[in-house]
């Protein structure tokens, strides 16, 4: 049982054909999106649409959280990341903005070698982070909180695995930002058809160029193009 883990796709359509490109020349049983689709990048409704089309599960991101529920108490920051989600909820037809609202914020899946829990940041809520760099005591905790062999984690933009105990847990990094000092749309693979998991992190090549020039073309905050080109903040 071959599993695609996708995350953080932050509305980079050129990644994500990209991947899909890759996907296709490297099948697998699923695809799955831990959350993210929106926020930073200049295609939001595209790759909602294209998210839909495949019909991949999907968990929610907090930038989805927060473009999809227009928390008021965002409305004053000034941040980055905030001018792009405001400009995001502007370019969204309704019928994005319900398919954000009604994503789950996060999934199982039962596999040869057990569950398997996906979720953007925490179990419960998408705006935390689950900090897969803590003690071994803590992450044994999670595991068995969770009852799962694998979890599957987005938000840092940086592929990470680890494994404690019998569990093992991913972080795909970030189709559309990656943050790993190498451009690329990151995608992870967890084969889970053996005694124990196989994970294979990948950096798939795109037109990351042609991103960045949506990113201007838009009047989007050029850092974000820059971030897009280099593969660090």
């Amino acid at each position: 049982m071959r599993l695609a883990f996708l995350s953080d796709l932050h509305g980079n359509i050129h990644a994500l054909t990209a991947v899909k490109r890759f996907l296709q020349e490297n099948p697998v049983d699923s695809v799955i999106v831990t959350g993210d689709l929106v926020g930073y990048g200049a295609s939001p409704g595209p790759i909602i649409d294209f998210v839909r089309r495949e019909g991949w599960p999907c968990g929610m991101g907090g930038s989805d959280a927060r473009v999809a529920f227009s928390f008021q108490e965002r409305s004053e920051r000034k941040g980055v990341a905030d001018q792009v989600l405001a400009w995001t909820r502007t370019n969204l037809t309704p019928d994005q903005l319900e398919f954000l609202r009604r994503l789950p914020t996060g999934g199982r899946v039962m596999t040869p070698l057990g569950r398997l829990r996906f979720f953007h940041g925490s179990p419960h809520n998408p705006e935390e982070r689950l900090n897969l760099m803590a003690p071994d005591q803590e992450l044994e905790a999670v595991a068995q909180q969770l009852g799962a062999r694998v979890v599957v984690v987005g938000g840092t933009h940086i592929p990470f695995m680890r494994t404690v105990g019998e569990t093992t847990f991913v972080d795909p990094g970030s189709v559309g930002l990656t943050l790993n000092h190498e451009p690329g749309a990151d995608v992870a693979i967890v084969d889970a058809s053996g005694r124990r998991p196989k994970v294979t992190l990948h950096k798939v090549p795109y037109d990351y160029h042609s991103a960045a020039f949506d990113i201007m073309a838009w009047s989007l905050p050029p850092v974000i193009a820059d971030v897009i080109r280099n593969g660090r903040m």
